[in-house]
Order: C-alpha cells, then structure tokens, then sequence
C-alpha cells in the first residue's frame, strides 16, 4: 500500500528531500524535527522506520546525516534525483579521492530509474581518452559487488582511486586495469587492489552519454 499524500511520514519524506536540495547535505534528527514542527526524536525515528520499511529512504548507521532518499522514494515525491557529487579521482595514475561536501545535483531521465546507490567524480587526467573521458569530466558511478573483464571501473589501489578499464583473461597479465591512452601502462591487480563500481556515464555537452 503506497503512502497516502496527507501523511505524516509522506510530510517527512519532503523535508528531506529539500533539506538537501537546498544545503547539500541531509538533515540530522534534530533538522527534521524542526522542519517538521514535532517535539520529539522519537517521533521522527518512527517516521524514518515507516519511510524504510516501504523503501522510500535509506539509513546509513553511525553518521549523523545518515538519510538517502530511494528511487521509490523520489517516484512517491515526484520529483528529480539527487546525486552525491562525491570527489575526484584520477584518470591516470591512482590518486587520493578528494571528497566534496555538499554537492548535490538533479538527475532526470534513465540516471534517476537506476535503483542501485550512484555518485558522480569529476576526472583527473588523460588515461582514458579513447573510452571519451576526458580531464575534467564528470563520470556517474554505479555501485557494484561482480564485474565483468571489459567494464569501465572505479578501483583502489593501496587506498588511491584510479578509473580504467578492468580485464581479466586466461593469459598473462591475467587480471589487470587497462588505461585507454597509449601513452599510460597496465596496472596489474594486487592484493590491495579493490573494484568499487562501473563507470556508466560521462556528462558531455551538457548530457549525459553513455560509456561502453
């Protein structure tokens, strides 16, 4: 049964949603509270858990702006996602991630169907100018457990982040991140290398394009 527009929980899931839109951030117990004129932080968990448990929003434990609104969740709101603008990584040699704060940005059209958790990176570099990434482009990024030799991938090595192309072969190298830039080496997989999600759209022209 879906939310009914006059509820409560309904109210607090469009709290949320303009706390970020507007600051960048989602707002703490105590924010929703005040946006939503009740006295108590217990009302507002029984909100939380009512909007969890129909997978409007999700809770991330242990951080005090621990809210993400779902794909149901902005389908029931009817309006545009909000991606993290997470940081940047490189197209090149690994580098440290630089995490940006409070940068959302609205996603509409196939982006926003995605019902898996998406960040967007702003690339530094030129290692993967064939595959039509360029520096300073802004990549989408869909969180992944299993990938496939051939995908575009977001990786860390020995804690730095690098974005390339991931193989995995029946011959040497084996396993493997690819750059697509002549000019770049191999990176061969190690104990410390770790796969964190498929690239799967580069913002061109004032679109999003799809990578292969």
């Amino acid at each position: 049964m879906e939310l009914a527009v006059t509820t409560r929980p309904k109210e607090l899931l469009g709290v949320i949603y303009e706390f970020i839109k507007n600051t960048g951030f989602p707002p703490t117990i105590a924010e929703m509270r005040q946006n939503l004129g009740v006295s108590s932080n217990q009302s507002i968990l029984d909100l939380l858990e009512k909007l969890s448990k129909k997978s409007f929003i999700k809770r991330n434990e242990g951080n005090a702006r621990n809210v993400a609104i779902l794909p149901r969740g902005y389908k029931e709101l009817g309006e545009p996602s909000l991606t993290p603008f997470l940081g940047v990584t490189s197209a090149g040699a690994p580098i440290e991630a630089i995490e940006i704060s409070g940068e959302w940005r609205e996603m509409s059209g196939e982006v926003s169907k995605l019902d898996s958790d998406i960040f967007m990176l702003r690339i530094s570099g030129d290692s993967m100018i064939n595959a039509g990434i360029d520096d300073g482009d802004v990549v989408l990024v869909q969180t992944k457990k299993e990938f496939v030799s051939g995908e575009l991938v977001l990786a860390y090595k020995d804690g730095e982040s690098t974005i390339k192309r991931f193989i995995s072969e029946d011959k040497p190298p084996y396993v493997y991140l690819k750059p697509e830039n002549p000019n770049y080496q191999n990176i061969l997989f190690t104990d410390t290398t770790e796969l964190k999600g498929k690239v799967i759209s580069v913002f061109k022209n004032n679109y999003w394009k799809s990578i292969k």
